[in-house]
């Protein structure tokens, strides 16, 4: 039977049983859903209507945490959550996604031709079935994206750009940790127009950067400033999963880029982009993946028509 999680015991139950993500305790509490279901420890999932993203007219509620075994459990457990959310007021499920889609979101849909790259997730490729079994259907889809061919184009728009007080720099070393908040306060800016947006605290964000600060070169995170004032960023990490899989070619993932929007449609995104692929094209990297982005969102046109999409990924809904 479905069952409310609440106590330490119930929490460490929750979390046993074993998702692509190990999920703790304390994850799970700094989440803060609305409510959490646990299946004969064959499915769980959690559940958040009061501190949910807008989606037109809607009353959203979010599923997320979520694991099962099989097909059968899958249903069972979907079905007790969007009564749960139903009972709660709310008019449309969508999921998976853990609260906020500063966290993780979405299914893995289409694995193409390439492997795993860092911090790519990814799931059992039975569960978009799962889902669909349960009466959703893709709300959203998402993509990635490989640059095979890391040459800028021609017109970037560097002097015009320049010439307006636009100036791009690398973080340099050693001042990464340090710039962290100024990422998170045009992060927060910069991504509010996104699909399902929802605010992200200070230090939830800086905490899940300082996580990747043993593995990034500060070298490829890169400011874009304004007369002296911070309007941008992209922020790139070397993918150690094609180091650990002893990969010769080396690959760079641009995993996130935002600009304040009162900077945008200047062409600056774009520059911020390709200065870069620059750097990490100096410093020996031959390939770049555009990571997991929006269907709809304009990054996905940053790297032309040399970068093809090889992989999807889709975010589910279903009405209530």
């Amino acid at each position: 039977m479905g069952a409310t999680t609440t106590s330490a015991a119930e929490l460490a139950a929750f979390c046993v049983l074993r998702g692509p993500d190990d999920l703790s305790p304390e994850t799970v509490l700094a989440h803060a859903p609305d409510d959490r279901l646990l299946l004969d420890h064959v499915a769980r999932c959690s559940l958040w209507w009061r501190d949910v993203p807008a989606y037109r007219d809607e009353r959203v509620g979010l599923l997320g945490h979520y694991v099962a075994v099989d097909a059968a459990a899958a249903l069972q457990v979907l079905s007790l959550g969007c009564a749960r959310l139903r009972e709660a007021g709310c008019s449309l499920a969508i999921g998976p996604i853990d609260g906020s889609t500063w966290r993780r979101y979405r299914l893995l849909t289409q694995r193409g031709d390439e492997p795993p790259f860092f911090l790519e997730p990814d799931n059992p490729d039975e569960w978009p079935a799962h889902w669909e079994g349960a009466g959703f259907r893709p709300i959203a889809d998402y993509y990635s994206a490989m640059l095979d061919d890391m040459t800028p184009p021609a017109e970037l728009r560097a002097a015009q750009l320049s010439a307006q007080g636009y100036s791009i720099r690398a973080i340099g070393p050693g001042r990464l940790g340090q710039t962290l908040d100024t990422i998170w306060t045009i992060a927060i800016d910069a991504f509010e127009r996104n699909f399902l947006y929802a605010p992200v605290g200070r230090q939830e964000f800086v905490d899940g950067y300082k996580k990747l600060l043993p593995v990034v070169d500060s070298r490829l995170v890169l400011l874009a400033g304004h007369r002296g004032c911070p309007v941008g960023f992209c922020f790139a990490i070397p993918d150690v999963l094609a180091v650990r899989r002893g990969e010769t070619g080396r690959t760079v993932i641009m995993k996130t880029l935002g600009i304040r929007r009162a900077h945008g449609g200047r062409g600056l995104g774009r520059l911020l982009f390709w200065r870069t692929v620059e750097a990490a094209a100096a410093l020996g990297f031959r390939r770049a993946i555009l990571a997991l982005m929006h269907e709809a969102n304009p990054s996905r046109r940053l790297g032309g028509p040399g970068a093809r999409d090889f992989r999807r990924y889709t975010l589910y809904a279903r009405p209530l």
